[in-house]
């Protein structure tokens, strides 16, 4: 790497340059060749068949997987590690405490932290408000909707304030109505707070909706065929999107690159 590519490399919220991962000794290739760049307060998707490494590359980032291949890796400029304070990571499960209260399971990854209570809870209760459970802090996980443990999910998440937000498919799980407001609220959130994301989904119409560019990935081993930019203006209503022919253009464009990816990968 070149002296201005490492430089560029350096500022980037992640920075993947030829990246080759494999699992079992060596015997299941998962990542191969995967350059991603990923710029301060950018929204970037992945897209790709199930097994093609889309997961496994947050987890890279989050230091949760050893990068142990060939290629280069850098998470704001660094290594990536375990407990990386610069990094949140939210799940498709809510991953909630049954026994803590929404404003428990808010509180817990400062808490983790080391972030003082009182300074938690109140960025807790400010989070809670902002993801429309303002009323719900006492309830406990089994009294609130799935949608609403969602919600608390995201308030943990953007409250631990942490520049770069990994996201494995967090609202693959809810129905059709509720993902429609949970991403609204998500780009609400994102608006608000500049965070970089790197974000995990199957859907090609959410992938649309949320991101400043989609990357479309093959099957295993995962390489990247595309890397669209969303020209869709911001601030964007998920809803009012549906009737913006643009909008129905890029998800063509995302699905053809992922049927041409399965069809290179199968020849």
């Amino acid at each position: 790497m070149s002296n201005s590519s490492a430089s560029a490399a350096a500022t980037m919220a992640i920075a993947a340059e030829g990246v080759h991962l494999s699992f079992d000794g060596g015997n299941t290739q998962v990542l191969s060749d995967v350059s991603l760049h990923v710029a301060q307060g950018e929204f970037v998707s992945l897209v790709g068949p199930s097994g093609c490494g889309k997961t496994t590359l947050l987890n890279l980032a989050a230091g949760l997987v050893p990068h142990t291949g060939k290629g280069r890796l850098l998470v704001n400029g660094q290594a990536p590690r375990q407990g990386n304070h610069q990094v949140g990571y939210m799940l498709a499960r809510d991953s909630l405490f049954p026994w803590k209260t929404a404003l428990g399971n808010a509180m817990f990854g400062m808490e983790v932290r080391g972030v003082p209570s009182a300074q938690a809870e109140a960025r807790a209760r400010a989070m809670l408000q902002e993801v429309g459970l303002a009323g719900f802090e006492a309830a406990l996980p089994k009294a609130l909707s799935h949608g609403m443990r969602q919600r608390v999910a995201l308030a943990r998440t953007f409250a631990m304030g942490s520049p770069l937000l990994l996201m494995d498919e967090p609202f693959g799980a809810l129905d059709a109505q509720t993902k429609l407001q949970l991403e609204d609220l998500l780009l609400r959130l994102c608006q608000q707070h500049q965070q970089s994301v790197l974000f995990v989904t199957h859907d090609l119409s959410e992938a649309v909706a949320v991101s400043d560019r989609v990357v479309v990935m093959t099957s295993r081993p995962g390489r990247i065929v595309a890397d669209i930019r969303i020209d869709l203006p911001r601030p964007r209503s998920i809803r009012e999107l549906q009737k913006d022919p643009h909008f129905h253009e890029l998800y063509a464009t995302l699905w053809s690159h992922l049927e041409s990816g399965w069809s290179k990968h199968e020849g």
